[in-house]
């Protein structure tokens, strides 16, 4: 809690906007160091006080400053570099700034019982921007931050393309997508615009909470 409230302070003391991952917490945030992958310039320690995430289904919520942005959403199991990152959903396109939350995601069967990382990374006008949070995945389905996971008035999204996104994360391999998203057919539509979008948006339905 207190690395999430230094983080969130920092964050909005800076004046370029980035964004914060608030759920899984941060690793930590560093304005400078963001466009530096894997992490944003920050080292990643898993162990016995990371944060659980059900491999069913957990949520991921950020706090983001930029009005447009291409978000990627990838896990792992390897927690010391270098990193074999499993893309867990397809790429999303956003409109809005403000806090928004995907309170469907889900990480392969395979990580559970595992120390693990999840990244965020975020394609806006000042380039990637890169988050990773420290977890632990376990069996079962949450949406892990309840009523908290809700977006902001006016935000959307979409699904788009993974392939000009992947060319552009440090050459980290991507295999594939194994879960699944939700957004609100109120505030964005589900375009699938390759297999791997397709894959995945046929998993489940799709909701995105609207903040009142």
């Amino acid at each position: 809690m207190q690395m999430y409230l230094l983080a969130a302070l920092a964050f909005a003391c800076t004046s370029s906007a980035h964004f914060i991952l608030q759920w899984p917490p941060t690793a930590g945030f560093d304005d400078d160091g963001e466009p530096t992958g894997p992490c944003g310039g920050v080292d990643v320690t898993v162990d016995e006080t990371s944060p659980e995430v059900q491999v069913d289904r957990f949520a991921v919520q950020i706090q983001n400053g930029h009005p447009a942005g291409e978000w990627l959403f990838r896990a792992t199991t390897d927690t010391e570099a270098p990193y074999n990152w499993t893309s867990i959903v397809p790429i999303v396109n956003t409109a809005g700034v403000g806090d928004f939350c995907l309170d469907s995601l889900s990480a392969p069967s395979s990580f559970e019982g595992k120390a693990g990382i999840i990244q965020v990374i975020d394609k806006a006008v000042d380039g990637m921007l890169y988050q990773c949070a420290p977890v632990n995945f376990v069996s079962g389905s949450n949406d892990t931050v309840g009523d908290s996971c809700k977006n902001v008035t006016g935000f959307s999204a979409t699904w788009t393309s993974m392939i000009d996104f992947e060319s552009s994360t440090n050459g980290a391999s991507t295999t594939g997508t194994s879960g699944t998203m939700t957004m609100s057919t109120a505030s964005s539509t589900a375009s699938a615009t390759s297999s791997d979008a397709a894959d995945a948006s046929s998993v489940g339905a799709t909701l995105w909470k609207t903040m009142p």
